[in-house]
């Protein structure tokens, strides 16, 4: 029931109830919403075999119920994992694929009458399909993060590092439920799991942040439009910008004059300030286009996410003495939102990676005493 009420919220409610500044997926929402409303009718089928149908004949029941489960549920969360990640659009159909040798293999079970065909077999062969999909995953998610940090400056309702432990826990509890002789403690720690499950897709769902240029992956090679249309061009000779453009189309040479125009547009204006601020953004805003701006910033050895959140941390350095020079009251979180951090905690981690203290070791120190009256 809490699975099905999950459900039927996630596909009905258009709007996030949870955390009304952020837009989740369609696409993950609905996925995850088929996955919890088939894992509640997975008990309506186990019922109406084991009550109506099939009563005579416990093997081929369980049998047919089993792989139903099989066949059914596992792609559909794979399905919502990857739906979670948002650089590209990964397959979904190899994964579909492992489950027609289940189903084939509970066809020979219940011909045969074969407990061994009907439930082992599948059964080892989804466990090697999960471990697949968790090395698969773990690689999806390493890429996943690399994107995030060359392309987002902030990084809160995007990340899903939590997927992974999903995935690990969903793999614990498939050898539990299928490894179970009948034991009430196990299906006790089975109900338990469930609610824990059916909690954290919700919250990972209703927290995860849309993000609009998902479908372009950033190591994608520019086109010949953008290469022509999307190069800086130069007030002094737009003739010799236009013959640059369209040569660098065969040799991909990131134009020289990127630095000057982040030097201007976005150090000098204070571009970084702006909440949220994308590499796709910055890349309109200085007159380039996304692929120059992020090869530019590897060949500088930084990413996106590290560039602008350098340029925030001094900002507030700044920000903090002046305020301490001229004794305003201040919080350190008034100054962090002041210098373009969505919230606290990435502005506290930011701060740390950049000056290898906590914001407040940082403070104590930079804070000159007090004289005494």
């Amino acid at each position: 029931m809490l699975a099905l009420l999950a459900g039927v919220y996630l596909a009905l409610r258009r709007h996030n109830g949870f955390s009304s500044d952020v837009i989740p997926p369609v696409a993950l929402r609905r996925w995850t919403a088929a996955f919890l409303v088939m894992a509640a009718l997975s008990h309506v089928w186990w019922y109406v075999l084991g009550i109506y149908w099939l009563t005579d004949d416990r093997l081929v029941r369980n049998i047919v119920a089993v792989t139903l489960d099989h066949v059914l549920l596992v792609p559909l969360v794979i399905a919502l994992l990857l739906r979670m990640l948002q650089d590209r659009r990964r397959r979904l159909w190899p994964w579909v694929l492992t489950q027609v040798p289940i189903a084939l293999s509970a066809a020979v079970g219940i011909i045969m009458h074969d407990a061994f065909y009907g439930f082992d077999l599948p059964t080892y062969w989804q466990v090697v399909v999960m471990a697949l999909f968790l090395l698969y995953y773990i690689r999806a998610l390493l890429q996943y993060g690399r994107w995030l940090h060359d392309n987002y400056a902030d990084l809160e309702h995007k990340e899903v590092w939590q997927s992974l432990l999903f995935v690990i826990a969903l793999f614990v509890i498939y050898e539990t439920y299928f490894t179970n002789p009948g034991e009430m403690a196990r299906e006790y720690l089975s109900q338990f799991f469930t609610i824990a499950i059916v909690a954290f897709l919700v919250w990972r769902v209703e927290n995860l942040q849309q993000l609009d240029d998902s479908e372009e992956c950033a190591d994608e090679a520019p086109s010949e439009d953008q290469l022509v249309d999307d190069q800086p061009v130069s007030d002094d000779d737009p003739d010799a910008t236009e013959t640059a453009s369209k040569n660098s189309f065969l040799t991909f040479t990131i134009p020289t004059n990127i630095g000057v125009l982040l030097s201007k547009h976005c150090e000098g204006a204070k571009l970084y300030l702006q909440h949220d601020l994308t590499l796709a953004q910055l890349s309109e805003r200085i007159g380039t286009n996304r692929t120059y701006l992020s090869s530019y910033l590897a060949q500088q050895g930084i990413t996106y996410n590290s560039y602008i959140n350098g340029l925030r941390i001094d900002h507030f350095e700044h920000l903090f003495l002046k305020a301490v020079a001229s004794d305003h009251p201040f919080t350190a979180k008034q100054l962090a939102y002041k210098c373009g951090f969505s919230s606290y905690s990435t502005f506290a981690t930011a701060f740390k990676l950049f000056k290898g203290q906590s914001v407040t070791a940082w403070m104590k120190e930079n804070t000159p005493p007090r004289e005494e009256a």
